[in-house]
């Protein structure tokens, strides 16, 4: 059996002081329902976040509204309690919060901001953020102001990565002119793309990295009624695999940060590191999408 280690997949440099492995992981499932409330076994979520460091991954995906709050929570316990945890780095989000199960509003007020990003470098015991994404922009605030703040924090030394989240290339270019962007999170998966393959060309040829949010299509991609079966076959894979594979062969610079609830489904997503697509069925999958 091939060995299952996020370092098969490659990595990315952000600096010298920052490369990561090119299959992280993402914390949103280790919530209640609808991303509301805590995970029904808490020390099972900090001990899967543990698990996940064990098999290599150093990058860790997050965000204060995750529960709120819960998911940050686990991670960072997970964080107290494993040696050499200085070397995981972590991509923070701020700027959205929860009113509900399933309930997302936008808040880009500069002091909120700047309050999530205290509050979170408190949590995780730590003096600065490695990436820190404006989960969305807020429409209420000019985009010079929110990621203004960004900018005046990271200058203080409290981040040293920026990044826009959920963005269209026009508001991608506008934070440019802000500040260094150095990442995008967007949804992004073999089935949901072409909206965004554009803005993927862009940050690669920036020197940006891409995370995709939704790289499984919260489980779409991996139901017995999944296209992506027959190649699956052929590679003697997962569907799950086949999916995360096609995106680390589509650019360099993507990072899939596929989140579970499970040890087991931890384990099969990052054995997709072992999956070498042939360019004929990469281009296969890439025209997917309808």
């Amino acid at each position: 059996m091939d060995e299952i280690s996020a370092s098969k997949a490659g990595t990315f440099e952000f600096d010298k002081d920052f490369i990561i492995n090119r299959l992280g992981y993402g914390t949103m499932q280790l919530t209640g329902n609808g991303v509301w409330g805590p995970y029904k076994d808490p020390d099972q979520a900090v001990d899967l976040i543990k698990k996940s460091f064990d098999l290599g991954v150093n990058f860790v995906d997050t965000a204060d509204s995750y529960g709120p709050w819960h998911a940050d929570t686990y991670l960072a316990k997970a964080l107290k309690e494993y040696p050499d945890s200085d070397k995981i780095f972590i991509s923070d989000k701020v700027g959205q919060v929860r009113t509900g199960e399933n309930e997302w509003t936008p808040v880009g007020a500069p002091a909120f901001l700047r309050q999530e990003v205290e509050l979170s470098l408190r949590l995780f015991d730590r003096d600065h953020e490695d990436l820190l994404f404006l989960h969305r922009i807020d429409d209420h605030y000019p985009i010079e102001d929110q990621i203004g703040e960004l900018k005046k924090l990271q200058d203080e030394g409290k981040i040293k990565h920026i990044g826009v989240s959920q963005v269209t290339l026009d508001e991608l270019k506008a934070a440019q002119k802000v500040a260094k962007i150095d990442a995008v999170e967007n949804m992004y998966n073999v089935g949901h793309h072409k909206g965004d393959d554009a803005i993927v060309d862009y940050a690669e040829k920036e020197g940006m990295a891409f995370l995709p949010w939704f790289p499984l299509d919260t489980g779409n991609l991996t139901k017995a009624d999944s296209p992506l079966n027959d190649i699956a076959k052929k590679y003697n894979a997962s569907s799950a695999q086949i999916a995360l594979a096609w995106l680390l062969k589509r650019s360099n610079n993507i990072i899939p940060i596929p989140g579970t609830s499970s040890e087991d489904h931890l384990k099969d997503n990052l054995n997709a590191a072992n999956v070498e697509l042939s360019d004929e069925d990469f281009e296969k999958l890439s025209g997917l999408e309808k």
